[in-house]
């Protein structure tokens, strides 16, 4: 196992333990606010999925090299990753959680609905792709699919009454 396979597997666990917690945070503040949640019930197979797509990378890619090219394209993905949560600062959250204010529409959520999920998306399929498991980016890129599909539908309904003209 080579030191950049270990750093990079370690970021991705890091990264996502943090956003758990700050996810929990803000969950926690939006609800005090008077916010709800919808789609809980698909939250916990989403968890798993993620929680499988990561057990996969180490599984699986502990003792790969890192392809460069690859890991340059997923550093990119971490500049949209922060631009994203900057965006939406303390109403971002891995749950669908509805505040009745306006959405926001600065950042990458002025050009498109959902960046975030797209981020997701790219994701699931690059840093697999830096260890050189493109069956892992295949299989979870699927199942990502399905995820997404009842995930978005979830939201879109959500907050439709939210929508500015």
């Amino acid at each position: 196992m080579g030191i950049a396979t270990v750093l990079f597997l370690c970021f991705i666990i890091l990264q996502r333990l943090s956003e758990l917690v700050i996810a929990k945070r803000n969950t926690a503040k939006l609800l005090a606010k008077g916010a709800y949640e919808v789609g809980a019930a698909h939250y916990p197979v989403m968890v798993a999925m993620h929680s499988a797509w990561i057990a996969c990378l180490v599984i699986f890619g502990y003792d790969e090299l890192v392809s460069f090219g690859w890991l340059a394209m997923f550093a990119v993905l971490q500049v949209l990753r922060v631009w994203i949560l900057g965006s939406l600062g303390s109403r971002w959250t891995t749950r669908i959680i509805i505040l009745e204010e306006p959405l926001v529409v600065r950042g990458p959520f002025k050009y498109v609905s959902h960046p975030n999920y797209m981020l997701v998306v790219a994701e699931i399929i690059v840093a697999p792709m830096v260890l050189g498991l493109g069956w892992v980016a295949l299989v979870f890129t699927v199942l990502n699919a399905a995820m997404l599909w009842v995930r978005i539908g979830v939201e879109r309904n959500a907050i439709a009454p939210l929508r500015v003209a």
